[in-house]
């Protein structure tokens, strides 16, 4: 229990996870506008001070008529890329410490379940590359019409 109250899960994993590095988050920005055709807007929740980047899209995967990333990256190099589109579905790229599974894991759609994870095919930790691999893996995924195999890249930046 800390002075101000008990210490809640999300707290807790708050802590784990590190103080936010907005530069990363500026980095980030600048691969989704370099690399993709259809980002329509990039936004930080606080220019002086970010703690998300999000990433509007015109297009999602299959159905989807538009779509987001939200981008959160610590100064542990840290993150979670989050997919959501207008057709309901979510996965999330993420990299931080979980008990019950890999560092570097994959919260697989529709629902981006937090108990449906596996291990994800991005191995590199720096903004630029983890990016360009979500990027990649996006890609692939919105030209074949389907989020089924999402994380199955080799290799992916």
């Amino acid at each position: 229990m800390s002075e101000d109250g008990p210490e809640t899960d999300h707290d807790a994993a708050s802590e784990r996870f590190g103080a936010v590095d907005p530069g990363a988050l500026r980095e980030i920005r600048d691969v989704f506008v370099e690399m993709e055709p259809l980002v329509e807007s990039t936004s930080l929740d606080d220019p002086l001070s970010p703690s998300e980047l999000r990433v509007t899209l015109a297009e999602g995967i299959g159905d989807a008529a538009g779509a987001r990333f939200d981008v959160q990256w610590s100064v542990r190099n840290y993150y979670s890329f989050h997919y959501t589109d207008d057709a309901g579905v979510d996965a999330r790229f993420d990299r931080h410490p979980k008990p019950e599974g890999s560092t570097s894991h994959f919260h697989v759609p529709p629902d981006a379940d937090s108990d449906a994870i596996e291990r994800s095919c991005i191995t590199v930790t720096e903004p630029r590359l983890v990016a360009r691999a979500v990027l990649k893996c996006w890609r692939r995924a919105h030209d074949r019409g389907t989020v089924d195999g999402l994380d199955d890249a080799a290799n992916p930046p």
